[in-house]
């Protein structure tokens, strides 16, 4: 009998080791909890990040947070020793237009957003478009986005939409455009309508930092926002986690265990 529960936790402990392992040094599982990101990922979607992409910080030690039983153990508890130094190991530069995971600087929560501006690039927003380096970054129409106006994830947020104030089980459009970026990266980009952050003043990313936005512009805390007013800022190196490369399965419930509200074709989906 001793023996038999001897070896099942050795097996669980060895199991715990294995993920441990998996998830600090190869992939971490990510949730998109808000829609910043819509309509390249949707509230539900359900990916894995890629550490091994631009090596490894303290920001690859695992955070482990579960509201249930009031356990918030952050990556800074297993790796805080190696903060500040700016650097990686087996480090690569990030590129323009990559979907990254990156730890807020103030807060540690992890978000997820487009790299627009490198170190010493200079962002500005002019009227809904990006200005990089001095230059317009092109954007075509692209039609409307379309979502039912429902309750979305496990927050139950609803959407904001270009149409107007609709009702529950309505018709929600946002307008969608192309945006290219100079290294050739397109996607889409949501507009609701004129926003304060639609126009802002120029910004000099800093050696060793980085600029994100999200898609969905008019819904998204990012980089345009200094920490100081609550917001993203710049991003430090050292903070970034991962590239998002790949959606392995989304949920449009209200849970991941909700398997009969999966998208069947978001399954394996690139993320572009």
């Amino acid at each position: 009998m001793w023996a038999s529960i001897k070896e099942t936790v050795k097996t669980v402990v060895y199991a715990l080791l294995i993920a441990g392992v998996f998830r600090t040094f190869l992939f971490q599982p990510f949730w998109i909890p808000s829609g910043s990101m819509k309509e390249t990922l949707l509230i539900g979607d359900f990916l894995f990040v890629n550490k091994m992409a631009y090596g490894y910080s303290y920001a690859s030690c695992p955070s482990i947070i579960i509201p249930a039983i009031g356990l918030d153990v952050d990556a800074e508890d297993f790796c805080g020793a190696f903060k500040g130094s700016n650097e990686r190991l087996f480090g690569s530069e990030p590129e323009r237009g990559d979907v990254v995971v990156f730890r807020h600087p103030v807060t540690g929560r992890d978000f997820i957003k487009r790299l627009i501006g490198l170190p010493g690039d200079t962002v500005q927003m002019r009227d809904g478009q990006i200005i990089l380096n001095g230059e317009t970054v092109p954007q075509t129409q692209a039609g409307l986005f379309s979502e039912t106006m429902e309750r979305q994830g496990s927050q139950g947020s609803l959407p904001r939409c270009s149409n107007g104030a609709v009702g529950l089980g309505a018709e929600c459009l946002k307008q969608r455009h192309t945006e290219t970026l100079p290294n050739g990266v397109s996607y889409s980009v949501l507009n609701i309508g004129d926003r304060d952050l639609d126009s802002t003043g120029v910004f000099t990313v800093p050696e060793g930092q980085y600029f994100f936005m999200g898609d969905n512009r008019d819904n998204s805390s990012d980089s345009r926002v200094p920490q100081v007013s609550r917001g993203v800022g710049f991003v430090p190196y050292e903070d970034i986690v991962g590239r998002a490369d790949r959606i392995m399965f989304s949920s449009a419930g209200r849970s991941l265990l909700a398997f009969w509200t999966w998208r069947s074709d978001r399954f394996f989906k690139a993320v572009e």
